[in-house]
């Protein structure tokens, strides 16, 4: 890191779009935070699973919950549901949906350089 930085999501460096949901990226100190919107009804094996290609994600997270309620079965079987202000540690290997009516807001500080990229 070579100095001091401020950025907003107000104004993104980059916004990757997919069906019911969308992540906004914002560059600094030489990485990369994403903050994830989930609308109801999205699911990552719906959405996002045709443009990574994988059988499910493989982009590790390290998540802040700002609101709504995720529901998350790693590919072990271990079961998750996170909710606003819970902090969850998601490796590699997991389906993840909205449960209810909230949108999901999700500030990842891990696994969004690469989140939804068609390249």
């Amino acid at each position: 890191m070579d100095g001091t930085e401020l950025k907003s999501f107000a104004e993104p460096d980059e916004v990757r779009e997919f069906p019911k949901g969308r992540v906004e990226l914002v560059k600094i100190g030489g990485g990369v935070v994403g903050r994830a919107i989930f609308e109801p009804g999205w699911r990552w094996s719906e959405s996002v699973q045709p443009i990574a290609g994988t059988d499910s994600c493989e982009a590790p997270h390290f998540q802040y919950h700002i609101s709504g309620v995720l529901k998350v079965i790693m590919d072990d079987g271990t079961e998750l549901e996170c909710k606003a202000g819970d902090v969850s540690l998601l490796p590699s290997g997991h389906d993840a949906w909205v449960v209810g009516d909230e949108p999901v807001v999700v500030v990842d500080f891990q696994g969004m350089a690469d989140y939804a990229a068609s390249d």
